[in-house]
């Protein structure tokens, strides 16, 4: 007999076309789409049935039951893997994935480029005030052009504390700008930052000698609120930070006074610890703050891109093939043998 078809589940969220084409084209698999706003019985017949989560990446995307836990794992015995829209995967614990024999995959590195150039956007915006002459300009008059003078990132230091995919396009951009790199990520060692194009230093360091603060790292417990308040008050004085990575990366009430009094020049902020933030947000009362509502990746070719890979790679991790994009290899060998284990049973 020929095995059953692999069944794949993901939510109403937004996808590129391509990832429901490629899937469909398979004998293989089976792609169903379900609505966030079914009864609670409904979905999770719906994922007790399936093989493949398609998860979203972002936290405030997800209703919190659907998150990827141990508890929701307990009631999925016939998971074989778990992949996330985007680079993150904030909506799955992946230590619980790996104790249930579950392969977690994502698709780093199909935004990178748009994440980079939406950081270095953010980073002439806050420099040249952008921004806010647009805003003074359509409502206000009586304002000089000297009012509205911002700074060149010519001869300026960038701070990049991560250097993977992103981190590395947007230290490659930067120095065609003309801006001296810095970076720190304790993943990498000091000749491996340099290749990237940066000069390795502590984040101390990083922080004191930085004209612009620029995060790519991911939100995980021993990053999380790393930019805090004595953090903020360690960076230069006018000095700009940005944030494209992750919402709880930097304390919000730490970075609103620090920028209130003064200390820091201003903030681009791409990322909430809720998205989106509330329309009375401190930060967006602020003149010398870009916001973005998480669009920073959210380009055509980014999403084409994102629907393509996650399709290509669930087929191969169900063919026994090891996915390029594993969040947790180790726990692959078990994987493969839950996949063959579960195939004997469909024959």
């Amino acid at each position: 007999m020929i095995a059953e078809r692999k069944k794949i589940v993901r939510f109403d969220v937004w996808y590129h076309p391509v990832m429901a084409q490629i899937l469909e084209a398979s004998p293989d698999v089976v792609l169903q789409t379900v609505a966030r706003d079914q009864p609670p019985a409904v979905i999770l017949q719906a994922l007790r049935s399936c093989q493949v989560y398609q998860v979203p990446s972002a936290r405030d995307e997800l209703p919190r039951p659907w998150c990827v836990t141990e508890a929701l794992l307990c009631q999925l015995p016939d998971l074989l893997c778990v992949s996330t829209n985007g680079a993150g995967f904030d909506t799955v614990d992946v230590e619980a994935c790996t104790r249930a024999g579950v392969l977690v995959v994502n698709q780093s590195g199909a935004n990178a480029q748009s994440v980079a150039e939406a950081t270095v956007g953010l980073m002439l915006d806050c420099a040249r005030r952008i921004s806010e002459s647009d805003r003074r300009l359509r409502w206000e008059r009586g304002f000089s052009r000297e009012d509205l003078m911002g700074s060149e990132l010519c001869g300026k230091t960038l701070g990049l504390v991560g250097i993977g995919e992103i981190g590395t396009r947007v230290a490659r951009i930067a120095q065609a700008l003309g801006m001296q790199v810095l970076a720190h990520d304790p993943l990498l060692s000091a000749e491996q930052i340099g290749q990237r194009g940066a000069a390795s230093c502590t984040l101390q360091s990083l922080l004191q000698h930085s004209d612009v603060v620029s995060m790519h790292c991911p939100r995980l417990a021993s990053t999380l609120n790393l930019m805090n308040a004595s953090a903020f008050a360690a960076m230069r004085k006018g000095a700009v930070f940005i944030n494209t990575a992750r919402g709880g990366l930097h304390d919000e009430a730490a970075l609103y006074d620090t920028l209130a009094c003064g200390h820091l020049g201003a903030a681009g902020i791409d990322v909430w610890d809720q998205e989106p933030p509330a329309l009375d947000h401190p930060l967006l009362g602020l003149e010398n703050v870009v916001g973005l509502y998480h669009t920073a990746g959210v380009t055509h070719e980014a999403r084409k891109r994102m629907g393509a890979w996650a399709a290509e790679q669930i087929l191969q991790v169900l063919r026994g093939e090891p996915g390029p994009r594993m969040v947790n290899p180790q726990a692959f060998d078990v994987f493969r043998q839950r996949l063959k284990a579960s195939d004997h049973r469909d024959t």
